[in-house]
């Protein structure tokens, strides 16, 4: 027990920054929502179907780049912070390519959106929101490779402080331009899209300037950006990173999906699905800090050959993200329709939101075990079979309950959410097991295995 103890405090050490930060990520979404639903239901729903459409790639863009945080970690472990440069120059290259592609693909995409069954109001009004915030993930994902390898080596508070620093000029950005203060132009949802595209370059330079000139990252900075690159050094990141990202696009997909059967169901169920969605994406943040602390903790035990503390770091991380969504269940069940009323003035849509997040306080626990358990086997670099997990929970249990009882029964948007709470509950017991099985072989001596 005492073991377990300590090697808690270490996990939350690292890991609340990490979710300060994760969650001053998120808040500049919900400010979004909620200033832009000030403005109407149809523009909350619009910049709901765009926010979706980005949140797939910028999930799946994060989940790409997660073996910086992984193979920087277990480099600084083994007292070789030279290599976690190396590191950092392929995942910079890595996120420029990645990025760029996704933004290329959200641009194909949008033409197809006449055909997606979303009301024609709400298609009508998602450019130039959807564009802006398409071309903001380079910025986005490029600051996410940087943040981690701070964060890798044991510097988590500046990024976070910078992250809150993001979030603070949106706000002020939004407030700005989406109503015209200030002698700006009133651009409504637009406006929302060019604050958030100023707001990640501008934490983009901060962040690059800083790890440039702290004396702390000398050491472990690339000489060169240029020249020196590897195809085996991209190989083994793809190795982690791919099947990472499928499992967040499995995830992320399923949730567009489920947004795409609200939209059939009507501008108001989009807006409440954007509201409940909102709320659960907040909290999600909590967990997701400590997923993404527990990998790097995790490798970087696996780096210093401290094989005997990997369940402890695992299962105290695990106790602690249950704790933290047992306090969100019971703040989504008692105080929804007040949770649901700070984003729109609309009563429909309040009732319908608050309904919603009465089914979202149900898998709370169970979304915040499989986030730290899929980043538990990360740390391992285990991941393949992960993502076989994820495919199974969401793509053949989830999505074709949340299609009968949503689109088939009288539940509507509440059996949608139903048949996502039934995908979480399934993947996060899977990958409990799945690392208790690993574990269990570390400990008796077995090797490292790559799945």
């Amino acid at each position: 027990m005492r073991t377990h103890l300590k090697e808690a405090r270490a996990t939350l050490a690292l890991a609340l920054p990490i979710v300060v930060g994760q969650v001053s990520q998120m808040l500049m979404g919900v400010v979004d929502s909620v200033m832009i639903g000030h403005i109407g239901t149809v523009p909350l729903a619009a910049s709901a179907f765009a926010s979706g459409v980005f949140t797939v790639f910028f999930l799946v863009g994060i989940g790409l780049l997660l073996p910086v945080a992984v193979l920087a970690s277990r480099e600084h472990g083994a007292g070789n912070d030279a290599a976690g440069a190396v590191w950092l120059k392929h995942g910079v290259l890595l996120a420029l390519i990645a990025s760029a592609a996704e933004m290329l693909a959200m641009a194909g995409l949008s033409r197809w959106f006449q055909h997606l069954g979303q009301p024609p109001e709400v298609i009508a009004a998602v450019n130039p929101f959807y564009t802006l915030i398409a071309v903001s993930l380079v910025p986005a994902l490029v600051f996410q490779v940087f943040r981690q390898f701070a964060e890798a080596l044991g510097r988590p508070w500046m990024p976070m402080l910078i992250m809150l620093g993001g979030v603070a000029l949106n706000i002020v950005l939004n407030w700005v331009l989406i109503n015209g203060h200030l002698g700006a132009p009133a651009l409504g949802l637009e406006g929302a899209g060019w604050a958030t595209l100023v707001s990640r370059v501008t934490v983009l330079v901060v962040i690059y300037a800083w790890l440039r000139r702290a004396a702390v990252f000398r050491p472990a900075w690339p000489a060169a950006w240029w020249g020196g690159l590897s195809g085996a050094r991209f190989r083994e990141m793809l190795h982690i990173g791919v099947p990472a990202a499928v499992m967040l696009l499995f995830e992320t997909g399923a949730f567009m999906t489920a947004a795409l059967m609200m939209g059939r169901l009507g501008a108001t169920a989009l807006a409440a699905h954007q509201i409940a969605l909102s709320c659960a994406a907040f909290m999600f943040m909590f967990p997701l800090g400590l997923s993404m602390a527990v990998s790097m903790r995790i490798g970087k035990a696996v780096g210093e050959g401290r094989t005997q503390a990997l369940r402890s770091i695992g299962f105290g991380t695990l106790a602690m993200a249950c704790m933290i969504m047992s306090v969100s269940a019971v703040v989504f069940s008692l105080a929804g329709p007040w949770l649901a009323h700070g984003f729109v003035d609309d009563p429909v849509v309040v009732a319908l939101a608050a309904k919603l997040l009465v089914v979202a306080a149900i898998f709370q626990l169970f979304d915040g075990g499989q986030v730290v358990g899929s980043g538990a086997l990360r740390g391992l670099a285990d991941v393949k079979v992960p993502a076989g997990i994820t495919f199974v929970s969401y793509w053949l249990l989830a999505i074709p309950a949340a299609y009968l009882l949503g689109l088939h029964t009288a539940l509507g948007a509440v059996g949608v959410w139903i048949g996502l709470a039934t995908g979480l509950a399934v993947a996060a017991v899977s990958l409990g097991v799945r690392f208790m099985i690993l574990t269990r072989r570390l400990r008796a001596g077995g090797g490292l295995h790559r799945g």
